[in-house]
């Protein structure tokens, strides 16, 4: 296993087969603006990124997002080992890139422990092979109806450059629904990041010209992520937000992208969710309402697993993680 820099990771990731957003160079640069410092390693010809965060009197945590080690690779797995107690970390969790049910489980050696993972456990993900007609055919009639009115009531997407107006959509939208956003200066590095190289767009609907709603939407491989969404109260029966999934669902396939993942959903059995699906509105089930509609697959993450350095300071993590939130 070896540290590689910039040029080195830009000569081999492209050989990796579609890989995350989240293990991409720009994401670990982002990262490292606020807290994380991104380590970058290739490994028989194998390129991963790995992310670290201080903590006080030296000791660390590790994390790597979204990746495609196996579990069974114990060589690996032991070189990974001996970098993080180098380092002094504490434990490191791993995110594996990959859905339950996409493969059979690898066999665990007792160092991995299932543990909370950071990104969402559930997700809906669309199918975007077939043409617009196709998406529309497999949408919720109510969905496909508001992204028709959308039209036919003028609401007009725009992709743009603007994040000033993105981040009042953002504040507008935290007021409404009462959860917390990132700073301005995250949104505007994460388009920096991103934007040189096609990875991003940011959509803006307006009606006659006015910001009613935006997004975020990324592309790695033949994937694309909604990550960031707003809107404020104005003209909402003209169903702006509608319109700009599936201008953003487009967006995607014009770079070849396969599928687009609606990124978060509450963390349920789908009997479940449509059974309390008009009573719940804590937490993610007012999106999933919204997201249920463009006609996607509900999937679960693979289990996040930990590699445990130092036991009697990773309990008093975890004893601190439930009291005040997870260190993410």
């Amino acid at each position: 296993m070896n540290l590689i820099n910039k040029k080195t990771w830009d000569e081999i990731f492209p050989t990796v087969e579609n890989p995350h957003i989240l293990q991409t160079f720009e994401w670990g640069e982002l990262k490292s603006e606020f807290g994380w410092n991104p380590h970058r390693f290739e490994h028989n010809g194998l390129v991963f990124q790995l992310l670290m965060r201080k903590l006080p009197f030296g000791f660390k945590i590790a994390y790597i997002p979204k990746g495609i080690i196996s579990t069974e690779n114990d060589s690996l797995w032991k070189s990974i080992d001996e970098f993080c107690i180098s380092n002094k970390a504490i434990f490191l969790k791993y995110e594996q890139d990959s859905f339950m049910g996409e493969r059979d489980h690898d066999q665990l050696d007792k160092k991995f422990i299932v543990s909370k993972p950071i990104q969402p456990k559930s997700t809906i993900e669309i199918d975007l092979q077939g043409s617009e007609s196709d998406w529309l055919e497999k949408m919720k009639q109510k969905t496909r109806y508001n992204i028709k009115l959308a039209i036919k009531k003028g609401i007009q997407i725009e992709e743009t450059v603007d994040i000033s107006t993105f981040y009042e959509l953002m504040l507008d939208t935290s007021k409404r629904d009462n959860f917390g956003v990132h700073s301005k200066k995250y949104y505007q590095l994460v388009f920096d990041l991103f934007s040189p190289s096609h990875k991003v767009a940011l959509l803006i609907s307006k009606f006659e010209q006015t910001p009613l709603a935006g997004l975020m939407v990324f592309r790695s491989g033949d994937r694309s992520w909604y990550f960031y969404g707003a809107s404020n109260n104005l003209e909402r029966n003209r169903m702006p937000t509608y319109l700009l999934q599936f201008e953003a669902m487009k967006w995607a396939k014009s770079f070849g992208c396969k599928s687009y993942d609606l990124w978060g959903i509450p963390d349920e059995k789908e009997e479940i969710l449509e059974r309390d699906l008009n009573s719940r509105s804590d937490g993610l089930w007012g999106v999933y309402r919204f997201k249920r509609g463009f006609g996607g697959v509900i999937k679960r993450a693979s289990p996040a697993y930990d590699r445990v350095y130092n036991p009697i300071l990773y309990k008093m993590i975890n004893t601190f993680q439930k009291i005040r939130g997870d260190l993410s």
